[in-house]
Parts: C-alpha cells; sequence; structure tokens
C-alpha cells in the first residue's frame, strides 16, 4: 500500500519486513526491491538529513536510517554471505569437501611462522628449507608472503609439510590474521634472550583466536643470556604450558643460525597435527584454496602463489579467484620446477589470470571460462559499491553548516602502488590505523599492483593525491611527467618507514594546538588615578616577567575578577617600559579596565602552539 511519508514523498511502507541487501546498494537498487519510485526515496533522505543521489552507493548507515523511516527491517549481507549466494546462482560451493568419509585421503599440514620481529622467522624459515629468502630484502624483514613445501621423514614414511611464512613487523598485522586463517598450525618464534616481546602476544592472539593449536620454536638457544625456562614460564600466563610442565603445548629449543635440533621442530609440527587435527581432504573434487599473494610479473603478466584446500588444481582449469579469473597456462613449485597437478595443501604459482587478485581472496575452478569471468565481474562490482559506499564523506544537512563555516576538511589522498598485493593491502590496513584525532582524515583512492603509471599521476592531479610506490617505481616518461604537474611520489622499500612519514605528514596537516603558558604575576600595591589613562595599579613583579601588550586577567582572593584583559602601558617610574622582571616594581595599565584595588593579582599569559604527541 502506498503512503505518504515526510515532505510528502510517497513510498510504500513495510510491515517490519525484512530487506537483506548487498553493501553499497544505490538507492535505485531499493527502491526496485520494495517497488517504490527512487525520487521519493531522495526526498525522503533529504528531509531525513541526507544529501543521496538516485545512483549513489549508500552506506549501512543510510539504509538503517531510511529502513527505520519506512518501517523495513534492513539486513547488510555480510562479504561472506553475499559470495555464497553468488556462487549459488552458479550452482557452486565453496569451504565443502564433496563426497563421503571414503573420498577423503590425509593431506599436509600448513603451518605458519609467527613470532616477535627480529626474533628468527626468516633464518628459521631460511634453515627449513635451506633457500636463502633474506637475500635482497631491505631491513631483514620479509617483504611478501611466500609459501613452500618441506619433506620430512617421519615414522618410516615421506610426510610433506607446507610453510606459509607471514612478515615480522607489527605493520602487518592484517597479513599474520589472514596467515593464522588459513593454517592448521602456529610455531611461534620466540628469541631465548629476548623472550616474550608485544609482537609475540598479537601473534598468539591472532593464532589463539584462530583455534590453531601452537608449537613454540625457542631460538638462538646457543646465544650469550639464552633462557629457554624463562621463555616457558612467560608463556604460561597466556595459557601455552610446556609439555614438561604438564600442559600440552611443544616446545623445541633450536638455533636457527647453527641449524640445531630443526628435525625436531618438523617432529613437534606432526606430532602436533596427528593427535590434535583432522587433516584430511577431496583430491578428486575441483580445486578450491585461497591466494596468498599475487603481483605483476613484467614478463610473464599477474602471478598469484596459492594454496589449494580441497581438490587437486590441474593445468588448463578455468578458476576465479576474488574478482580475477582466468585458465591456468602454467603452474610452479617453490624451486621453479613445473607442475601438473596440485594436490589439497599443495602452495603453487599459478600463470594466467587476467588481472591480480587480492591476498587472501579465494578461488575455485568452474567448468567454464564463461562462468568464471561473470563471478568474477560481479565481485568486482559489489566490491566498488562496498568502496564508494564505505568511502565516501557523508555531509548531512544537520552539520553542513559547520563544515561550510570551517572550510574544507583537511584530507590527505593517497594513491598505493607495490609490487605485491599482501604489501598493498597490509599498507593500506596500517595507514587506517592511524589516529590523529577527527580534524584530519587520509583516504586511500586508489591502490594497485605495478609500476606507477600515466593514470596513477593524472588520478593523482584530479584528486590532489600523494603517490605512494612501495618497491615499484615509474618509467621515466611518467616519472617527468609527474614532476612537471608538482605530483608528489614517494617511494619506499620497508613499509613501516611509509607508515612513519605518512603519520608525521597527516599531523603537519593539523590545525595547531595551543596551550596557555604564564609569563609573570604581579601584586596590586597602591592604584592610581591618571587623566586619560584611567586606573594605574603600582605594582611588584612576583614571578617571571610582566610584558607590555601581552594578556593578561585579574585575580582578587583567588577568584579570576576580568579575563582577557591587555597591559596596555607599562611603566617604570616616569619612562615606558617593555617589560619589568621579578622583584621590581612598576605601574600597569589594562585600559579600559578600571576596577583595580590593592592586594589584586594581575597574572600575564600568552597562547603556545602545542607540539603534536
Amino acid at each position: 500500500m502506498q503512503a505518504p511519508s515526510l515532505g510528502g514523498a510517497m513510498a510504500p511502507r513495510g510491515n517490519g519486513d525484512v530487506i537483506r541487501v548487498a553493501r553499497g546498494i544505490s538507492l535505485t537498487d531499493f527502491a526496485e526491491r520494495i517497488g517504490a519510485n527512487p525520487a521519493a526515496l531522495v526526498t525522503i533522505m533529504f528531509h531525513l538529513g541526507e544529501m543521496v543521489t538516485t545512483t549513489q552507493s549508500v552506506n549501512e548507515e543510510t539504509l538503517q536510517l531510511l529502513g527505520a523511516e519506512l518501517n523495513y527491517d534492513i539486513q547488510v549481507v555480510s562479504p561472506e554471505d553475499e559470495d555464497r549466494e553468488l556462487l549459488e546462482t552458479f550452482d557452486l560451493t565453496f569451504g565443502e569437501d564433496e563426497g563421503d568419509e571414503d573420498d577423503l585421503v590425509l593431506r599436509p599440514p600448513v603451518v605458519t611462522v609467527m613470532g616477535h620481529v627480529d626474533h628468527g622467522k626468516t633464518r628459521l624459515l631460511d634453515a627449513i628449507r635451506n633457500t636463502n629468502v633474506m637475500t635482497g630484502e631491505a631491513g631483514g624483514i620479509t617483504q611478501h608472503i611466500g609459501a613452500y613445501q618441506v619433506h620430512v621423514e617421519h615414522e618410516g614414511s615421506d610426510r610433506p609439510i607446507t610453510f606459509i611464512d607471514t612478515p615480522g613487523h607489527e605493520a602487518f598485522t592484517a597479513m599474520r590474521a589472514r596467515g593464522a586463517s588459513t593454517t592448521d598450525i602456529v610455531v611461534l618464534v620466540v628469541a631465548a634472550d629476548d623472550g616474550v616481546m608485544p609482537q609475540t602476544i598479537e601473534a598468539l592472539n591472532h593464532a589463539q583466536a584462530a583455534g590453531v593449536p601452537v608449537v613454540v620454536a625457542v631460538n638462538k638457544i646457543d646465544k650469550e643470556g639464552a633462557n629457554p625456562a624463562k621463555v616457558r614460564q612467560q608463556l604460561t600466563e597466556y595459557g601455552l604450558v610446556a609439555e614438561e610442565y604438564g600442559g600440552t603445548t611443544m616446545f623445541v629449543d633450536v638455533s636457527a643460525r647453527s641449524g640445531l635440533h630443526i628435525d625436531a621442530l618438523l617432529e613437534a609440527v606432526l606430532l602436533t597435527a596427528d593427535a590434535s587435527l583432522d587433516l584430511r581432504a577431496n583430491p578428486n573434487q575441483d580445486a578450491q584454496g585461497i591466494a596468498l599473494e599475487a603481483h605483476l610479473d613484467r614478463g610473464r603478466g599477474p602471478v598469484a602463489t596459492v594454496l589449494v584446500q580441497r581438490g587437486t588444481l590441474h593445468i588448463g582449469d578455468s578458476i576465479v579467484a576474488g574478482d580475477a579469473f582466468g585458465r591456468v597456462r602454467a603452474m610452479l613449485d617453490e624451486h621453479g620446477n613445473t607442475l601438473t597437478e596440485a594436490p589439497p595443501s599443495r602452495p603453487v604459482m599459478v600463470l594466467g589470470l587476467t588481472s591480480v587478485p587480492g591476498a587472501g581472496d579465494s578461488f575455485l575452478v568452474v567448468d567454464e571460462d564463461r562462468i568464471a569471468r561473470q563471478i568474477a565481474d560481479r565481485r568486482q562490482t559489489r566490491e566498488r559499491n562496498a568502496l564508494l559506499a564505505s568511502t565516501r564523506r557523508r555531509v548531512s544537512l544537520e552539520d553542513l553548516d559547520k563544515v561550510l563555516a570551517a572550510g574544507e576538511i583537511d584530507q590527505l589522498n593517497l594513491i598505493l602502488k607495490g609490487d605485491g598485493s599482501g604489501s598493498v593491502e597490509a599498507l593500506e590496513d596500517a595507514l587506517s590505523k592511524i589516529d590523529v584525532g577527527e580534524e584530519v582524515s587520509l583516504r586511500v583512492i586508489g591502490r594497485g599492483v605495478g609500476g606507477i603509471t600515466k593514470n596513477d599521476v593524472n588520478l593523482a592531479i584530479a584528486s590532489d593525491a600523494v603517490i605512494v610506490g612501495f618497491n615499484v617505481r615509474p618509467e621515466s616518461q611518467v616519472r617527468d611527467f609527474a614532476q612537471r604537474e608538482g605530483v608528489d611520489i614517494r617511494y619506499y622499500t620497508v613499509i613501516y618507514q611509509a607508515i612513519d612519514e605518512i603519520e608525521a605528514a597527516l599531523k603537519g596537516m593539523l590545525k595547531p594546538e595551543f596551550e596557555e603558558a604564564q609569563l609573570g604575576t604581579a601584586e596590586v600595591r597602591e592604584v592610581f588615578r591618571v587623566p586619560k589613562l584611567g586606573n594605574i595599579a603600582g605594582s611588584i613583579v612576583r614571578s617571571g616577567t610582566i610584558r607590555r601588550n601581552t594578556k593578561a586577567r585579574l585575580i582578587r582572593d583567588g577568584v579570576v575578577v576580568a579575563d582577557n584583559l591587555t597591559i596596555e602601558s607599562l611603566r617604570r617610574f616616569k619612562d615606558d617600559a617593555t617589560e619589568v622582571r621579578e622583584g621590581f616594581e612598576c605601574g600597569i595599565g589594562l585600559g579600559s579596565f578600571n576596577d583595580i584595588k590593592p592586594e589584586d593579582v594581575i597574572e600575564t599569559f600568552e597562547q603556545r602552539e602545542k607540539p603534536r604527541a
């Protein structure tokens, strides 16, 4: 039934009906769902204090406001449910093993190595796989997520283990969280000489939140000052009780530098997997898994490192990963060897995608390239709408006048380009956590993998943005173009340096904060009446310095009688003075203010800019 709403606009009213909508839906799409005129919804939103166009993506708060007015229960579908519903339209499912129990076979455990920066995670992986990934890395910090498989002789049989390497710096919290969500076991690396550090606790929290068992590698036991027992004692406070103390967590003392007890660590991983987990998957279904990392290779195009979680991936399969799709042209293992198939828990490098997927995007094999393209296109549209809804600067009628009165809102626009999608995403996530108050906002208006292009520079020109390049550079023509147009391009090889600089830039954009600094106090001894000048306070300076033209207040019996006064005249005997110091007498004139009495105190002060914390 059509019923009038605010402002005379006509829109159908619900009876508390539940309306499920996608993120970033427009008013036109919403109007179609409830059988309304989009223009009527625009009018309703206007009267509710929101300026929204019919084609503009709106966020959840705006939808809830509109739903409450029209008596609908608006439920915004989560990204996971949204993706599940999208796949169901193509008769596909993700995250489930097909078949029955007989189709499931044992798969290798997937292990994530976590821990505090500089506690030896990279060197430990180096010792495990006998390859040196530290060569060429800036600052000794792992910049990309890599996945590797090693083979261990365990109880007479060859057992593979898959390792996912996560970066060590605290800025990559999001990548650590993803690592824990795709893994079966976490190896927590703790240096025996340092003990438990803040990032150790952070990594442990991620592992415990994901509900995965933890094996503790106590590293650097051959270093002077090493105390493995202290590490065991410290971690007991966080719920990790060693087996020798009656707990269930396996602790292994290792030295990554000398390769000591590495075999024992791998043995502990397999024992933990066999005792705590049911690691089985169906290798005979279409492959599904997670894209761990992706980048744009100059010679090979988009390249993605994927972890097959169930099924078997073959050459020639049509796959869709996030909003990227393609056909598998080639698969490479961690040593660069060509593979024809990848069973469950196998990490492989895939070539053949049409674009670069995001780190953490799910991938699955579909029957036809056409289906892969349709799923990718819909995901791309969905994410674009959600991004538009979340990044739109919302100005309501209620505070519009305040925004106009205050002038343009200070905002730092950024365009992020990197050599890997994981690094770009981690950088964006870390930047979004920078807190400098409400006066300045940071907005990422563009992100991508690969070199800095002319399109990036044009976008920066149009939006007054700064381009941040992480391990990428523009070509010479693009660099010259950016210099001619005055576009600022910053280059970084270590992510936390970018975070520090951008945070400093944000703080520099803040309007200055001022604090009051007391300059001096003077006690009034006697009051003189001077023609044309009014009352003059004959005073003695008790502290600091009294200066002419500074701000002052008058205090009587501890109570401020007058504030925001000015020292308009200052004399020493018959001579004018610019300042009078402590212990000297002077005559002070407060302009037109004449309510001055003996024993009053004149306090002078100034406003000084306060440095940002």
